[in-house]
């Protein structure tokens, strides 16, 4: 039995070209990134999930400016590839590549730290620490690293910290059951929403927690991206987004609101906000906005990740 094109089918087409047609309503000049003069000589950078996408975009452009830019990877192979082609399409040779092992970046100089690498699309699971993977990967993970490296952010002020978001935040939930996945999420769907609108809720209450540090913290949206994070969605999601791709945006287009909360003039000092995916400050949902809420789920991914005492579920 032949299964049906999802291409072929004149539901399918129809929806794909709607839902291009929204993305590029939805899109306006943003702010261009090679106008931007600004220098990072004698700054380090750290970008998360820098091997490809959205990331790698950013630490080009960073490591253009002349950063010490450090691809914070997964894979070492992959990585290693992304250091390689920055350098040479850069010139610049401090460009370096870590594993997702913090105690390493201990000794050095910070400036800029990107929260970058997310998933979506994969099957629910329980990693051996006891956490849901997704929540693990999109929320935990960079709210774990965030922390571990405040001291170093702090003593490098003026210094920024960047969370990559999406505008799908304000489908999510921030309920905590889900980070240790005693409560299932619907679909992956629901799980990338609600770890994206955890992200806002992080930026937000850390922010706060920042004031008068001369750390700033920022989260945005990159768009509607066409990048290989597509590639855990099922068949037919992904010959949706195939249909829709000429309307979305590129990785490096994608990756243009997080260069612009890294590096912009005009978020020097900008805090505890939320910037969308043409570079313009806007309002997140109103869940995202909630200050009980964010400092409720800071207290349980301090117990969850061991930054404060008490057992983990």
């Amino acid at each position: 039995m032949e299964l049906p094109s999802a291409c072929s089918h004149p539901g399918w087409f129809l929806l794909a070209l709607l839902l291009g047609l929204l993305l590029w309503a939805r899109r306006r000049r943003s702010w261009d990134p090679r106008k931007c003069p600004t220098d990072l000589s004698g700054k380090t950078v750290i970008v998360t999930g820098a091997n490809s996408g959205i990331g790698k975009y950013v630490a080009l452009d960073l490591a253009r400016r002349n950063a010490r830019t450090i691809l914070a990877c997964r894979n070492r192979e992959r990585g290693q590839a992304a250091v390689e082609e920055i350098r040479a399409a850069t010139g610049n040779p401090a460009v370096l590549l870590r594993l997702l092992d913090t105690s390493s970046l201990a000794s050095t100089r910070l400036d800029v730290l990107v929260n970058n690498a997310g998933l979506t699309g994969l099957p629910f699971a329980i990693t051996p620490e006891g956490l849901e993977q997704t929540f693990a990967t999109n929320y935990l993970g960079p709210f774990l690293l965030t922390n571990l490296l405040l001291d170093l952010l702090k003593a490098s002020a003026p210094a920024r910290i960047v969370n990559v978001s999406s505008f799908r935040h304000s489908a999510g939930t921030a309920d905590g059951r889900y980070l240790t996945g005693q409560q299932r999420p619907r679909s992956f769907d629901a799980a990338y929403n609600s770890t994206k609108l955890m992200n806002v809720l992080f930026t937000a209450e850390l922010a706060r927690r920042l004031q008068g540090t001369g750390v700033t913290a920022n989260a945005l949206s990159p768009g509607v991206v066409s990048t290989g994070i597509m590639r855990h969605f099922s068949w037919a999601v992904r010959a949706l987004f195939a249909l829709a791709r000429p309307f979305m945006k590129s990785a490096e287009q994608g990756a243009i609101s997080t260069i612009y909360c890294a590096v912009s003039e005009e978020l020097s000092g900008v805090t505890g906000r939320y910037v969308d995916s043409e570079c313009g400050l806007a309002l997140p949902s109103a869940a995202a906005r909630d200050a009980g809420l964010a400092r409720k789920l800071w207290e349980e991914s301090e117990r969850l990740t061991g930054l404060t005492g008490g057992p983990r579920h």
